[in-house]
């Protein structure tokens, strides 16, 4: 297994630091949609001209907007099984109901909803999905993660990383946080952001290697990293780095018939038996995941991933990315123009507004050009003038005001407030203040008509968040591999249901979690509670239109929509009312029982004479075939009779050979047989002999036994002479 080197470490920061300088502008951008949208220099000039500093904050307002209808129109997760048998769907109802449970605990909507922010902004937010270290606190955690913290291979191509070699989180940390990540770090960590100033002895100290103090000061003096990157002694912070990076390898990987893929471990005895049954064994190139930390040159620790998922656990929310240079960016950057006009018109206006211009010839006026400089901009100003000077050929005093540069000035600035409005692609009705009129249903198109113009942005949107959705749940199965009972609560349609996973049978597992693959999707549709009465709104009108018998049945889905606390006590008690006796309805159900009985009496007896017509043509036809035996002349005569009465001899002549040397009624004898059987029963009659059957002889009484007794004259097995 390849390890993560301080010489592969160095590279990739280097890597880093040549990477496109596009955090500063994120940064830069990130400050307009917060306000702060003058900078030192420009309130500086402003203050030299006259010009008195003035923002109308608009991208905040914009980006605001755009994270309400992401709100408006937030999705669940929905988890499918690839088995669509009932096992398959259990199990998926059961993880659906946890991750559900999870999303809303582990704040998954939150650290969405941050992300989004910065991914529509800047182009890039990160989401992390990790169990939580607090027992106390609930065991999963999704945090919005700085873009500033997270460094990753800027030559990956795929969104979701997958095919990034490296992952870098850079955050600085206090010291007595970082020795309890690592206790048995402790010396090296304090040593190295103190610069090795609180180690006594040089020889106090041997790091994993064996090597020295000394060693490890050697090899911070010789690293190329600048120092300030990764240890501040003055405020005793620690900067980490925690490096998720991939390796790949040749391994022989087993594709079960099911559909699973597993890397084939000669030391499991399932798999041996697995390849031995005839399941493909296959070479293929896999990557694993593995973790370092590294603080500044030294290594803390190095080995695989903790998790069993084969992803980093930090989710990347893309915006948009620069065809050639993949440098992210989104719509903060067609918006700074703008806004900087607005503030420029804005200010401008205000001056202009306050501003007076004047033209007069020298010695016009009787005070000093200060005094009427600052007189003559006042409302209330009082001038007097030379009329010695003003007597003059050619002299000249004019004040103008600036009334209609002020209208040129608004006009530009009307325009481009709606040039904002068009670079943020939402629709104008829906920025317009005034909605409180507007149905549900009315909102809910004004959303879809401002979203239908950021279609990859809320398509990676809808991506990333599926993804943490399925990192989320692959920390779920990881932690479920127990006979475990998921009890889903009810609600006003579907009542409770329990579901036991990995349940033993015999020598399987019921609902196998480990053998059941699951995928997170979005939801079609919200599940907002804006939607939901939209829904309401909607289904009631339908029940309105619908028979009365049809609408109790209706009920029960309409309180589900609803807020009500109570709803399924509610839909309960309409259920109880919809089963109260009705004397119409029972009258006319026992009319249906007793028909439905007549019925079933009507089939048995059917039933019953067919039986007995079949019993009597069998007993019929017995009796004629011992008639026909017995007395062979008779079928010549049933014949005729038969063609007589109009039937069709079916059958070729003669049916029965017939016998000659035979009078009528005679029992046929074989010539040969002599010792005819006899029997002196008298309850039967006697017995027909039967030439192919061997004659039993009763055995040979011993000696001893005696010639009567108590079976004397009784007809026993043999033959009774």
């Amino acid at each position: 297994m390849k390890e993560c080197t301080l010489e592969i470490f160095t590279n990739w920061l280097e890597e880093i630091f040549n990477q496109p300088a596009w955090r500063s502008r994120a940064d830069k951008e990130m400050d307009y949609i917060d306000g702060n949208q003058l900078d030192a220099a420009v309130l500086l000039a402003q203050r030299e001209k006259g010009i008195p500093p003035s923002i109308e904050p608009l991208m905040g307002g914009v980006i605001d907007s755009l994270c309400g209808i992401e709100a408006l129109n937030r999705r669940d997760w929905l988890v499918g099984s690839d088995k669509k048998d009932d096992e398959g769907e259990a199990v998926a109802e059961a993880f659906a109901f946890k991750l559900n449970q999870a999303e809303r605990m582990s704040k998954a909507d939150l650290a969405c909803s941050k992300a989004y922010k910065s991914q529509i902004s800047v182009g890039l937010g990160w989401v992390e999905v990790d169990r939580e270290p607090d027992p106390f606190k609930y065991p999963y955690r999704c945090l919005a993660i700085h873009r500033n913290e997270i460094w990753w291979d800027f030559l990956a191509k795929q969104d979701d990383l997958s095919d990034a070699r490296y992952l870098v989180r850079r955050k600085w940390t206090p010291v007595d946080q970082a020795v309890l990540m690592f206790p048995g770090k402790e010396k090296l960590i304090r040593g190295a952001v103190t610069s090795w100033q609180s180690v006594d002895s040089l020889s106090s100290y041997l790091t994993d290697g064996g090597s020295s103090t000394e060693l490890s000061m050697g090899i911070e003096r010789g690293w190329s990293i600048e120092e300030q990157e990764w240890r501040d002694g003055a405020n005793n912070r620690a900067c980490l780095f925690e490096v998720w990076y991939r390796v790949w390898e040749r391994a022989l990987v087993l594709k079960m018939r099911d559909g699973r893929i597993l890397e084939y471990d000669k030391k499991n005895p399932l798999h041996l038996q697995a390849a031995a049954v005839g399941v493909p064994l296959i070479e293929a190139n896999i990557s694993k995941v593995r973790l370092a930390w590294f603080l500044g040159p030294h290594r803390l620790y190095d080995g695989p991933s903790p998790y069993k998922h084969g992803k980093f656990k930090y989710i990347p929310f893309w915006g948009k990315r620069e065809d050639r240079t993949n440098v992210p960016y989104a719509l903060a950057r067609g918006m700074m123009y703008l806004q900087d006009e607005i503030n420029a018109r804005t200010s401008k206006m205000q001056w202009m507004l306050g501003a007076t211009r004047t033209i007069r010839t020298e010695g016009a006026v009787f005070d000093t050009d200060e005094v009427f400089r600052s007189m003559v901009g006042r409302s209330d100003a009082d001038i007097i003038l030379d009329q010695t000077e003003m007597a003059k050929p050619g002299a000249t005093f004019e004040i103008q005001d600036n009334s209609a540069l002020t209208q040129q000035q608004y006009d530009r600035l009307v325009d481009a407030r709606e040039a904002l409005k068009r670079v943020s692609r939402i629709a104008e009705a829906y920025m317009q203040g005034n909605k409180a009129g507007m149905s549900p249903g009315d909102l809910n198109r004004l959303a879809e008509q401002s979203v239908q113009g950021l279609p990859d942005l809320n398509d990676n949107f809808a991506f990333a968040r599926a993804e943490v959705g399925d990192v989320l749940l692959s920390l779920l199965i990881e932690d479920s591999m127990e006979m475990e009972e998921v009890t889903i609560p009810g609600t006003a349609i579907n009542p409770e249901k329990t579901i036991v996973l990995n349940k033993p049978e015999g020598d399987f597992l019921t609902n196998d979690v480990q053998r059941t693959k699951l995928k997170v999707t979005l939801s079609e549709v919200p599940s907002t509670p804006s939607y939901k009465a939209q829904q309401l709104t909607s289904l009631a009108e339908i029940v309105k239109s619908m028979p009365e018998k049809y609408q109790e049945l209706a009920f029960p889905h309409i309180f589900d929509l609803t807020n009500a606390p109570n709803k399924k006590e509610l839909a309960e008690a309409v259920r109880n009312l919809t089963n109260a006796p009705n004397p119409e309805v029972e009258a006319k159900t026992r009319e249906l029982d007793i028909k439905e009985k007549l019925a079933d009496a009507q089939i048995s007896s059917l039933v019953t004479k067919q039986v007995i017509d079949r019993i009597e043509a069998i007993y019929s036809a017995v009796q004629a075939g011992v008639q026909i035996v017995t007395m062979p002349q008779v079928v010549p005569v049933a014949d005729q009779v038969l063609k007589s009465s109009g039937g069709e001899d079916m059958d070729a002549d003669p049916i029965v050979a017939p016998v000659t040397g035979m009078q009528q009624g005679a029992i046929p004898v074989d010539p040969g047989t002599t010792d005819i059987q006899q029997n002196t029963s008298p309850m039967f009659p006697p017995r027909i002999q039967e030439p192919d059957v061997v004659t039993p002889v009763a055995p040979a009484l011993e000696e001893t036994q005696p010639t009567g007794g108590a079976m004397t004259g009784i007809e026993a097995e043999g033959v009774q002479r």
